[in-house]
């Protein structure tokens, strides 16, 4: 990692609170939060609002965690994806569809309202804009709130992703790096068979 590793020893009083709540909410301080603790406050926000996209807006599981993978994949972080892998495929998302999106694929969903969720958050990731037919449809099929709240977790995934790239936060030295195209933090070329 770029910066200093901050344990409870060389936390301010306030670093420390927050380790606490971090620890207690999601099993220990690691990752990203070593970044945001050197800001305090916006430590604060950023976890609240992560919480809040993860486990408590109006994404089920699975669309909060393919947004996560869409977002990682987008950003080239290598550290998120591989953290909720398993969590993805918990949710329900198959290895075919997460290969797909490591190897930059359209993956094929069963359902027509899984490939419009991969759409629309597709279409906002890579043009930056919702096309109206799109919108219409998720819309229709989805209501307003899941398409705030998923906008939310995009933001939120598209954040964190910045975070562990610019910060290089260390990647998980047991698993396998996911993407063909990055190996440490730095893009490559492709291997071909």
């Amino acid at each position: 990692m770029r910066l200093e590793t901050l344990t409870p020893e060389n936390m301010t009083e306030r670093q420390r609170e927050l380790s606490d709540r971090i620890t207690a909410r999601r099993g220990k301080t690691r990752g990203p939060f070593l970044v945001w603790l050197n800001s305090p406050d916006l430590c604060d926000k950023v976890e609240a609002l992560g919480a809040f996209v993860r486990f408590e807006s109006a994404l089920p599981p699975r669309y909060s965690e393919l947004a996560l993978l869409l977002a990682s994949r987008n950003f080239d972080a290598q550290y998120s994806w591989n953290a909720h892998m398993k969590n993805a495929i918990e949710a329900g998302l198959t290895e075919e569809i997460i290969a797909d999106i490591a190897n930059h694929r359209v993956p094929t969903f069963a359902t027509d309202e899984d490939q419009l969720f991969y759409t629309f958050c597709m279409e906002i990731l890579k043009n930056h804009f919702v096309s109206d037919e799109t919108f219409a449809k998720a819309q229709a099929a989805f209501g307003s709130q899941l398409l705030v709240d998923t906008i939310g977790a995009l933001g939120n995934f598209t954040m964190l992703s910045m975070c562990l790239n610019t910060f290089q936060v260390d990647l998980q030295p047991d698993r396998e790096p996911p993407f063909p195209d990055v190996r440490g933090y730095a893009k490559i070329e492709p291997q071909t068979v």
